[in-house]
């Protein structure tokens, strides 16, 4: 039966819903005349159901026939005048924005394209993923074993789906690169034994690679070009004949994290669409109403802002593209049971309204999107990481999100590797650095645990790459070498790549040890990048999003080299979590609290702070019972002159532990030590 029941229908919720009595589905659009809704049978046959009831400009109606798993897609009609914003040509099949699930993995085709001075005639939907009706979920996970991880304890692993497993032996092939490998018994064993607490996933809502990618032959790897907000991406599923089952495999893979005490965070990209430019493909908002959902300047809105450098930027001071926003969130966190979400350019999601001279918008660190956010009562309670810019104008913002959320500090992590390589003047930010990095988050009631601290990350080099080479390597990106960071304080120590030289290999494990240790002992929440506790290397590619091969993917074969650094990380972790005065929430400054010591035996005086070729200083943290002191030496051997105390040796990054006697210690070359004094905590 074709029967469209207006006594069943509501505008709400937004999206395709499978009911007793039917489906309901429900679209968006301020300025479309007609939206139909188009079912796909499996020989790829189309029927068209239009939506005729509207309200708010909701375009809405039941069906009594419909079922779950059935193909669907949109189709848009209304004006075609770009100089004013509008998209529309119903010629191109739209996915539904709410889409929870896909029938295959978005691929780029010429028919998406869209860009002429009158709509382009081709029918994109033989070429374009449909939606699928989606069934009851279920219930959602449980909860991580033991509850939520407090942040001050928290230790954030971030890693590709695809990356981590892709060549590990102890995962079964059909595994490999999916939800489901994640959690193999060998993997899990490996993230417990390391000691971290959190995985941080790069992105897994769905999308797909650019025009420009696919012509070269490569991918978008990392997966920042989200197309479906709400649907996982289906490559990461193990049967692309059930798209359905990609649903249930997420579901399984947060369960068995969460009962092995490890948390669920989620890399999500809301800043921009996979649409691209406006000579991009026409797969979903654009067609839907483009001058709704993007940021379009008022001089030429036939193109579009673009604080992303991405080609356009969604537009979050429009209420209904918050509300999908924020409706995703809470999908991904009540059904899906996620524990939190890292926001990619989180500056331009807190941009406010275009203005004439503006039309990226300002930044607003208590503007419409934080605001709603932050008092959500779902989400206001759950992990939530900033990246703290964007290439618009005002785009770096550190330190100004608000209260309860916390961000990537760059900073920290130009800081220690500047420090480690040895730069003069260096001391003084790397001193701020391993205390929580107050100057940027000590305001408005922010704590230490605001700073989000990473010395590598997916994007740029890797620990191993930081000492192995001084300059990028990323022509096989295909942009002769132009694309990524060009400033890493990256040091090769003597040669540029792979060496056998025994010499040269010790002075690169010494560096990796120093700034792994580093990250690890400061204040803040540390980040670490997958397969750094294996010493990875990209071959110098500090920009591998499109490598979907060996450069992206974790080496797990068995060597003497990597498996010494990984004990040695886990060991570090260990004493993290042994000393809770290394993981403290308030920002220390008083002097029962912590001291700064010059290697000379004093306080460091303001002469010290401000002397360009001191690079060793003591950092003392201290409570009633227990103190503490970070040596870090950058410079040469030196005689360190100690406190009084019973000091023993914690941790050495040097290949042997200092030499304390009468109260001096001999401090190597290029290392880190930690001491302890008084009863050790239970």
């Amino acid at each position: 039966m074709n029967f469209q029941a207006e006594s069943a229908a509501y505008p709400y919720p937004l999206g395709v819903h499978c009911h007793d009595d039917g489906v309901t589905v429900a679209v968006f659009s301020a300025h479309a005349e007609r939206i139909d809704l188009c079912l796909f049978a499996s020989d790829g046959s189309e029927q068209r159901r239009p939506l005729r009831q509207q309200h708010n400009q909701i375009f809405y109606g039941h069906f009594d026939d419909l079922k779950p798993g059935m193909a669907y897609g949109l189709r848009a009609y209304g004006p075609w005048e770009p100089a004013a914003g509008h998209k529309f040509n119903p010629q191109k099949l739209l996915l539904d924005p709410y889409a929870r699930i896909l029938t295959n993995t978005p691929r780029f085709h010429p028919s998406q394209c869209d860009a002429g001075e009158s709509p382009d005639p081709q029918d994109s939907a033989p070429h374009m993923v449909k939606a699928v009706i989606p069934p009851s979920l279920g219930n959602p996970p449980p909860p991580v074993a033991g509850g939520p991880v407090p942040w001050p304890q928290s230790i954030i692993y971030e890693a590709h789906i695809k990356g981590l497993t892709q060549q590990h032996p102890d995962v079964p092939a059909a595994k490999r690169g999916r939800f489901a490998g994640l959690v193999e018994p060998a993997v899990i064993a490996h993230l417990k034994a390391l000691g971290v607490t959190a995985v941080e996933l790069l992105p897994i809502q769905a999308f797909i690679s650019e025009p420009r990618l696919t012509g070269l032959g490569l991918s978008n790897y990392w997966g920042y070009n989200t197309v479906a907000f709400f649907a996982p991406h289906p490559a990461y599923g193990m049967d692309p004949d059930d798209p359905v089952s990609v649903l249930h495999e997420f579901k399984a893979m947060v369960a068995s994290l969460h009962a092995a005490g490890i948390e669920v965070i989620l890399d999500v990209v809301y800043n921009h669409s996979g649409e691209g430019d406006h000579l991009g493909p026409t797969l979903a908002f654009r067609g839907l109403d483009n001058h709704s959902y993007y940021r379009l300047p008022a001089a030429d809105r036939a193109r579009y802002a673009n604080p992303t450098g991405c080609g356009n930027a969604l537009d979050l001071s429009a209420p209904r593209v918050l509300q999908l926003v924020l409706d995703s969130l809470r999908y991904w966190a009540v059904e899906m049971g996620v524990d939190g979400f890292r926001f990619d350019l989180a500056t331009t999601l807190a941009r406010g309204p275009a203005t004439a001279g503006l039309p990226e918008g300002g930044f607003e660190g208590r503007g419409t999107f934080l605001s709603c956010l932050m008092q959500d009562p779902v989400l206001a309670h759950k992990k939530l990481i900033m990246e703290p810019w964007d290439i618009g104008p005002d785009g770096y913002q550190l330190g100004q999100f608000p209260p309860g959320t916390a961000e990537w500090n760059d900073r920290f992590r130009d800081s220690v590797r500047a420090f480690w390589r040895g730069d003069a003047g260096s001391l003084p930010a790397f001193a701020a650095s391993l205390a929580g990095s107050a100057p940027s988050f000590d305001h408005s009631g922010r704590t230490a645990v605001a700073s989000i601290n990473f010395i590598t990350s997916h994007d740029g080099f890797t620990l191993h790459d930081l000492t192995a080479y001084s300059r990028k390597h990323n022509v096989a990106n295909g942009e002769a070498n132009r694309d990524g960071h060009s400033h890493n304080f990256a040091v090769n120590c003597g040669v540029e790549g792979a060496t056998n030289d025994p010499e040269i290999l010790a002075q690169r494990g010494q560096r990796a040890r120093n700034l792994a240790a580093s990250l690890l002992l400061a204040q803040g929440v540390p980040m670490w990048l997958a397969g750094d506790e294996r010493l990875r290397s990209q071959a110098g590619n500090n920009n591998a999003y499109c490598q979907d091969n060996p450069v992206s993917w974790l080496d797990w074969t068995a060597n003497p080299q990597s498996e010494e650094f990984q004990a040695f990380a886990a060991k570090i972790i260990a004493l993290r979590k042994a000393e809770p005065l290394l993981r403290q929430v308030q920002f220390l400054h008083a002097a029962k609290e912590i001291g700064w010591w010059h290697p000379a035996g004093r306080l460091m005086t303001s002469e010290d702070w401000h002397d360009p070729e001191l690079l060793c200083l003591g950092l003392e943290l201290r409570c009633p019972e227990r103190r503490l002191q970070l040596w870090c030496n950058a410079g040469p051997p030196v005689a360190v002159s100690l406190t009084a105390g019973a000091w023993s040796v914690r941790l050495s990054t040097a290949p042997s532990a200092p030499l304390i006697e009468a109260s001096v210690m001999q401090l190597a070359a290029q290392s880190l030590v930690v001491l302890a004094a008084g009863p050790a905590y239970q």
